[in-house]
């Protein structure tokens, strides 16, 4: 691990040692808040237990579902507004606006139209990943240096292999910061919709925990999302940073 690598997890220790102190010394009633020792060990409980493993599963299929979609599509679109740019011109504003917007005011309509299923979850995961994937992809697209598109042409490179030997390369840590933004959002569409509405899944036993003042199973829970989103998110920058680094020194 790197330097910085360990800083960062000095960071979260301490930030951890820091809310277990203060709830251990009454700071913060237990009524608000558990100690985090306490949310690890409720979470290995539900994970053992398995009793809410179908609502895990649930809401992780539907969070894939959703991202996948929104980074694939989201992808496409963004390569699509480059190229048509009155179009871009066009959808530029509603873009720099689009997260002000409550999307989940349209969740009651989606279930109008599609059911009491999972379908208006994947919706409401993917309108929020969507947007965060179209612009990454525009930045990333924008700042393709110019010179190297010269050398592609010069070398009478195809489309293709302009994509894979220049365009892609260069966009990665846009398309990068866009995945994981994405994992983010998806999931909090998914879980957001579940808490509002839904038979199942973890936003849906969130509720129900808070509902009935189940401080464990609650902040279990949320332990484990917050968990899941980090590891995905970190794995994402590992895996770019090894990209970057193989680049410079080719």
């Amino acid at each position: 691990m790197s330097r910085y690598g360990w800083m960062r997890l000095g960071v979260i220790v301490a930030f951890f040692a820091s809310l277990e102190a203060v709830v251990r010394l009454g700071v913060v009633k237990r009524t608000t808040m558990i100690p985090p020792t306490e949310m690890a060990r409720a979470l290995v409980d539900i994970l053992a237990g398995g009793q809410l493993n179908d609502d895990i599963v649930a809401t992780l299929a539907t969070v894939l579902v959703a991202l996948v979609g929104a980074v694939t599509t989201g992808f496409a679109m963004g390569v699509l507004l480059h190229a048509m740019r009155p179009a871009r011109r066009l959808l530029d504003p509603l873009f720099a606006s689009y997260y002000a917007v409550p999307h989940f005011v349209f969740y009651p309509v989606f279930i109008v139209l599609f059911g009491m299923n999972r379908v208006p979850l994947v919706i409401l995961g993917y309108l929020f990943a969507v947007v965060a994937m179209i612009i990454n992809t525009l930045n990333g697209l924008d700042r393709i240096p110019r010179v190297l598109l010269k050398v592609a042409r010069t070398n009478r490179m195809g489309p293709l292999a302009t994509a894979w030997y220049v365009v892609l390369p260069s966009t990665a840590p846009y398309l990068f910061t866009g995945i994981k933004l994405a994992v983010a959002y998806s999931f909090i569409g998914v879980i957001a919709g579940e808490f509002i509405l839904s038979g199942a899944g973890i936003g849906h036993q969130l509720a129900f925990a808070y509902d009935n003042f189940d401080s464990r199973t609650m902040y279990g829970l949320l332990l484990f999302i917050l968990t899941l989103v980090t590891v995905v998110n970190m794995s994402l920058w590992s895996y770019e940073q090894k990209l970057l680094r193989r680049r410079s020194r080719g």
